[in-house]
């Protein structure tokens, strides 16, 4: 689902380093199919400043009410929590900005009265102020104003770090290397790694596609059809190669031969690619240097964690819930399949720039093994953050366009006998009537921010994930989810009446409804299917649940779809292991 497309910069804004965000940003991604831009409008710019500001500043201040120490003493509390090759920049952050954020906390003025007078959230003449809290009895406006008297002067707020200082973190030297050549030639994440498959785990390496076994050699890649059934070694980097000392047949031709391998592939936005912020991050009741050890690894996968997915997750979750997949459970079916996955997903994605995405497919068919592709873009086409947001959704015209450009696309590079599963869009009432009355984290401690805030605050920025669906307008709720279903319906026919020549095609319903029931008769409440911090997104726990919702339809409905069970895979097992692992 929606997920505006900062460069990796962006993402200290959530990470309590807003300031990032003056050195480089690029923009969301568009809506059609060109290639993204590497410039960043000046008012979403200043809008996710903003948001990062106030939430750098909120918990800094409930820090210090938390553990009962002056300002100063907070800021260095939350430095010394993130990983030590980032503390330098925190610190240098908090001397920047550090004694005009006390002395205003110190005479009880807010986070957005303190984001405000810092200059960091922006005031467009004739446009409301934006804020999250509510606002101080002499009005927000006074307080800004008498906010900026208490200041004086920002001088010296002028000199802060641009790209070329933010680049001199030994942390970061290699991604601003990778991050200037991206925005130079206007090229999208999915070109950060220059192979399609790697042995590196982030920056869109093995946590988004199965692991290459072989990085010096580029015809060795998770998917192939075995070199010489791999007698001398793993073409497919499914860990099964060499040859039965017993009657001298390959291992790959013995197990794997006639076993309907294939791989899965995943086409889809921020849910697919598994869009998470851990609430840890923002509940000082929690926080601590432990919350914070994973602040690298999520920085380089852009806040997403696709290695714990519903499509393509492999390894156990560490953010709560539990792993199922898609993939885990073909490869369960047929150890054959070990490796074989893809997670073509980003933040943003949608029908249009999903034509631009979809070009990173890493599929060769004459060389390769099928595919199963879902296609899930289940949110961006009817979410964005404008103000007339029903005139910046998608179509049923357009819609027809850009799918039927994606499926031919698929029928070109796909290998004959895969198959194409198109998912619906989402019912996204299903957040407001689960969230807005709620404590978003943020509000946990003092009982004073609910998801409704959050949501206005993000809409009056023009970042709200979605304007038509996390709003109090139940009938502009009413109106996104009409087009929602018209955009459904558009799948849904296009499944019923076109054929392709690589591939069958079939469509299901987002499994929202479904998943939800479950997750009740296991004694769950429906908010913890919903990401806390963003209230937006899918949970882990709905991963799972939405993962096993899928796999029974198509063990029903099309069986032919997930292959057969292989009768080798306890022999695979035995002489294997583990493959290799992931």
């Amino acid at each position: 689902m929606r997920g505006s497309r900062q460069t990796f910069f962006n993402l200290f804004c959530i990470l309590w380093l807003p300031i990032l965000l003056k050195a480089a940003s690029s923009s969301p991604l568009p809506r059609g199919n060109d290639p993204p831009t590497a410039s960043l409008s000046s008012g979403l710019y200043k809008g996710h400043t903003c948001v990062g500001c106030v939430l750098v500043v909120s918990v800094i201040e409930q820090l210090a009410q938390w553990h009962n120490s002056t300002v100063k003493a907070a800021m260095e509390r939350l430095c010394n929590y993130i990983p030590e090759k980032l503390q330098g920049f925190c610190y240098v952050l908090a001397e920047l900005y550090g004694p005009h954020i006390a002395e205003l906390i110190d005479r009880e003025m807010n986070a957005d009265v303190v984001c405000h007078s810092l200059k960091l959230c922006k005031e467009d003449p004739g446009q409301p102020l934006c804020h999250l809290y509510a606002p101080p009895k002499v009005g927000l406006s006074a307080a800004i104003k008498k906010a900026k008297s208490i200041m004086k002067t920002s001088k010296d707020l002028k000199s802060f770090m641009g790209f070329s200082s933010v680049c001199a973190f030994p942390l970061l030297a290699n991604l601003c290397e990778k991050i200037k050549y991206v925005m130079r030639n206007k090229l999208p994440f999915e070109d950060f790694d220059g192979d399609k498959f790697s042995t590196f785990p982030t920056l869109r390496g093995y946590h988004w596609r199965g692991r290459d076994c072989n990085d010096k050699n580029t015809t060795v890649y998770p998917g192939r059809r075995p070199d010489n059934w791999d007698v001398k070694s793993d073409s497919n980097c499914n860990g099964i190669w060499g040859v039965d000392p017993k009657d001298g047949i390959p291992y790959e031709e013995k197990f794997c031969k006639g076993a309907d391998s294939q791989g899965v592939v995943l086409l889809g936005d921020s849910a697919g690619a598994h869009f998470h912020i851990p609430p840890e991050w923002m509940t000082v009741t929690q926080m601590s240097a432990k919350s914070f050890a994973n602040l690298p690894m999520a920085f380089t996968d852009e806040l997403d964690w696709p290695q714990f997915s519903e499509i393509t997750g492999f390894l156990n979750s560490t953010i709560g819930g539990w792993t199922d997949s898609l993939y885990l459970r073909l490869r369960r079916r047929n150890r054959c399949n070990h490796r074989d996955l893809q997670n073509i997903s980003q933040n943003g994605g949608s029908s249009g720039n999903l034509l631009y995405l979809i070009k990173s497919l890493a599929r060769n068919q004459l060389l390769d093994n099928p595919a199963i592709v879902i296609y899930a873009t289940i949110g961006n086409d009817v979410c964005n953050g404008n103000r007339d947001t029903l005139a910046h959704m998608t179509t049923p015209k357009e819609m027809v366009s850009n799918v039927m450009q994606a499926l031919r696309y698929l029928d070109s590079h796909l290998p004959n006998s895969s198959h194409v599963i198109l998912t619906g869009l989402v019912d996204g009432r299903f957040l407001w009537d689960n969230l807005h009355d709620r404590y978003h984290p943020l509000g946990q401690l003092n009982r004073d921010i609910t998801y409704s805030q959050i949501y206005s605050f993000l809409d009056c920025l023009q970042v709200s994930p979605c304007s038509g669906w996390l709003t109090p307008n139940e009938t502009l709720r009413n109106l996104t989810s009409e087009r929602a279903l018209q955009l459904s319906n558009v799948l849904k026919e296009i499944a019923r009446s076109e054929k392709f020549a690589n591939f069958d095609i079939f469509y299901m319903d987002f499994p929202l409804r479904q998943t939800a029931e479950e997750w009740h008769k296991m004694g769950g409440e429906p908010w913890q299917l919903i990401e806390p911090v963003d209230g937006f997104h899918p949970s882990q726990i709905a991963a799972a649940l939405g993962t096993r919702i899928t796999w029974q339809k198509a063990l029903h409905e099309w069986p032919q779809v997930l292959g057969r069970e292989n009768p080798f895979n306890d022999q695979i097992e035995a002489i294997f292991k583990d493959q290799g692992g992931h």
